[in-house]
């Protein structure tokens, strides 16, 4: 007796296969650029050479978003704690205080990795939040080169992803961000990151030596809404300058361009040694299991599409 597969059945099962292989091919497009204006993006210039450590910007910040940390927390980012100022003590009896919070990568690892869009690119360019679309995978974590967000683990029923969202909301209603808004010492400015790398060029230029000769954030990962000019080596406040130039979601889009002709490869190489095993071991039927008559079957294609017909002819036969 043989088993039968229909033309039908066998037009099927190859158009599930390359649909499969089409589908992942297809989401490269999705996420893997930001579409924003670099040039026009609210960005944010930070002079360390300026910063006095007074943690006004941090105060704000925590009024502004109604936030309760404990003092261990204010000293890190948390889910209650979006912005901190983190004091570094240099050789030479030199400190320097570094203002931390979401970097705002123009083209997002976390927005890109986060599978519902709960953290997202805002039209204005600032990643924002929508906690009703939250998961709680916490993709976006481990996504981070910054290692920003955070999560409300101490929230059991309904915890969320926590981070600054450059206060989007005051800078649609007209506002600066509440943390520069308060700034006595003028480390902190707002404007279109455009204008805001010209002035932190010009900066740099105009201080003869003074300033290092890099704004982190230009390039780093891609780039970033929140740059930063320093009298001190990155490396020694603390930076991760060993960052990548590219924007992280384009190594996500090479590796799922390849998955589906890697996946083909393996199912040819999987399939190969399946045969040469059972040839080893005596089995010469490369039928597939499910389609196996134990005693005889081999599957054919069926042109006419009559297996069913020609199943019943056996059974008669037989009988």
């Amino acid at each position: 007796m043989t088993a039968k597969v229909s033309r039908r059945q066998f037009l099927k099962l190859s158009a599930a296969a390359l649909g499969g292989a089409a589908l992942m091919t297809d989401t490269k497009g999705v996420g893997a650029s930001s579409g924003v204006d670099a040039a026009a993006v609210p960005a944010m210039l930070i002079d360390l050479s300026r910063c006095v450590g007074c943690g006004n910007c941090q105060r704000s910040c925590i009024e502004a978003n109604n936030l309760h940390p404990t003092t261990e927390q204010m000293t890190k980012l948390h889910s209650e704690n979006f912005t901190y100022v983190q004091e570094v003590k240099l050789e030479g009896n030199k400190t320097r205080y570094v203002k931390r919070q979401c970097m705002h990568c123009l083209d997002a690892a976390c927005a890109s990795a986060c599978p519902v869009s709960a953290l997202h690119q805002t039209k204005e360019g600032p990643i924002a939040y929508k906690v009703d679309r939250c998961l709680g995978c916490r993709y976006c974590m481990v996504a981070c080169p910054f290692d920003v967000p955070t999560f409300q683990w101490d929230d059991g029923i309904t915890p969320e992803i926590r981070k600054c969202m450059f206060c989007i909301e005051r800078q649609r209603n007209g506002e600066a961000p509440a943390c520069a808004s308060n700034c006595p010492s003028g480390a902190l400015k707002v404007g279109t990151r455009d204008e805001l790398l010209r002035e932190a060029h010009a900066r740099i230029a105009a201080s003869n030596g003074r300033l290092v000769d890099h704004v982190f954030g230009e390039h780093e990962a891609g780039g970033t809404a929140m740059l930063y000019i320093s009298d001190t080596p990155f490396e020694l406040l603390g930076f991760r300058t060993d960052v990548t130039k590219r924007p992280v979601p384009g190594y996500t889009w090479d590796i799922m361009t390849k998955l589906p002709p890697v996946i083909g490869s393996m199912a040819v190489v999987l399939t190969g040694a399946a045969v040469l095993t059972r040839k080893r071991n005596g089995h010469h039927d490369d039928t597939p299991p499910w389609e196996r008559d134990t005693a005889h079957g081999h599957v054919v294609i069926d042109p006419s599409g009559s297996d069913e017909r020609a199943a019943n002819d056996e059974r008669s036969a037989g009988a």
